[in-house]
């Protein structure tokens, strides 16, 4: 089968990280049957990745078969790779799409969650996301750049 087109969308975040219009910190980590691995943009920490379609897709039920049949081993792999190189207390994984209160391109995080982390912000789950989202921290690209360079590898194997 053919790779799925990739369609973006001017003005949509995701699609403009993905395609090079905005400069993407640790670059892309991972891409193969239409979904790519990135490290988020934002404050959820280092070592939290996003995992998108190519293509802008609103809704799950949009993804087509290839990308469908392939998430649930990526998301897996993704958290493993997180996993081995933060040695996080749990390993969040939720889908994100709105922008402004409107469905936006879809997006898996893959956040690797602390000791530290819930004791800085006094908080776990939803609760501990939207505290450092208050707190506004984004890592350095020094030190996005550091782990990528650690996760690459553990995402480009296969057997994992």
């Amino acid at each position: 089968m053919a790779a799925p087109e990739q369609v973006t969308r001017t003005g949509c975040i995701a699609c403009e990280l993905s395609s090079g219009v905005r400069p993407l910190p640790g670059g892309r980590l991972h891409e193969s049957s239409g979904l790519v691995v990135e490290h988020c943009v934002g404050p959820l920490g280092v070592g939290t990745l996003v995992i998108k379609p190519l293509r802008h897709v609103v809704h799950v039920a949009d993804l087509d078969e290839t990308e469908s049949a392939a998430l649930g081993p990526l998301l897996r792999r993704t958290a493993a790779a997180v996993t081995e190189v933060i040695r996080p207390e749990q390993v969040y994984v939720c889908l994100w799409s709105h922008m402004d209160r409107e469905p936006g391109h879809i997006h898996f995080v893959v956040q690797p969650v602390t000791k530290v982390d819930m004791v800085r912000f006094e908080a776990a789950g939803p609760e501990l996301q939207l505290a450092m989202f208050r707190a506004g921290e984004s890592p350095g690209e020094p030190e996005v750049d550091a782990v990528c360079t650690r996760l690459r590898p553990l995402l480009a194997d296969q057997s994992q």
